[in-house]
């Protein structure tokens, strides 16, 4: 266990991420509902993966690519980061904020080659969304099946400010929550350290991930 999350645990929640994200496609988020943008787009990134045996093996620079191009589009990333930052992020300079999302980005790019090498028969399925048609932010909850026992894999989603997409910007794992997760790491670096003790916590770990990678 590291000082932040386990490697397991934040590669079960990328492997769900990469599983129900991709590109939004030409439906906007007014016609297709949050559970319909997460069934959608989960077959073709799952056959996308398997069908890449680099990326399967841990390819950090398809990984990037992936990442990128199908996921990031999907993701309110400012919000993710700026939730698990807390309270000090409104205190943090726009530089600082810029240094966060980047350290923490190339953090969860860099554990996808963890997560991505467990794919192989997994399906997702889809639970019946409690939501009204109007709601802005809906939970989507869903299941990871395949080998052994489904896994719980929910989703907080909302609709972009132009109404035209859905953004995730959470995500639960049999009951954990990751931003809440992150937070709570997080603040015990910010509380030793300052935001720039995190950044540089950060940058640290994923300069030893690298290396550990080559």
């Amino acid at each position: 266990m590291s000082r932040f999350l386990s490697r397991r645990t934040i590669s079960v929640w990328l492997l769900g991420a990469v599983c129900a994200l991709g590109m939004a496609g030409a439906v906007r988020a007014a016609e297709e509902s949050a559970d319909a943008f997460i069934k959608r787009v989960s077959s073709d990134i799952l056959d996308s993966i398997k069908a890449d045996k680099s990326i399967q093996n841990g390819d950090v620079n398809k990984i990037g690519v992936l990442v990128d191009q199908r996921v990031m589009p999907n993701v309110n990333f400012l919000r993710m980061t700026a939730s698990a930052v807390g309270p000090t992020w409104r205190q943090s300079s726009p530089e600082q904020q810029k240094r966060l999302q980047e350290e923490f980005k190339v953090l969860l790019v860099r554990t996808y080659s963890g997560a991505l090498g467990q794919v192989s028969d997994q399906s997702i399925s889809i639970k019946p969304l409690r939501a009204a048609a109007d709601d802005k932010e809906v939970l989507v909850r869903t299941e990871v099946r395949g080998k052994g026992d489904p896994i719980q894999l929910d989703y907080r989603v909302e609709k972009s400010a132009d109404g035209a997409s859905w953004k995730v910007y959470n995500m639960n794992v049999m009951g954990v929550w990751l931003v809440e997760n992150y937070r709570s790491q997080f603040a015990q670096e910010i509380n030793a350290k300052g935001v720039d003790g995190l950044i540089a916590s950060l940058a640290d770990r994923n300069k030893t991930n690298a290396r550990a990678a080559k």
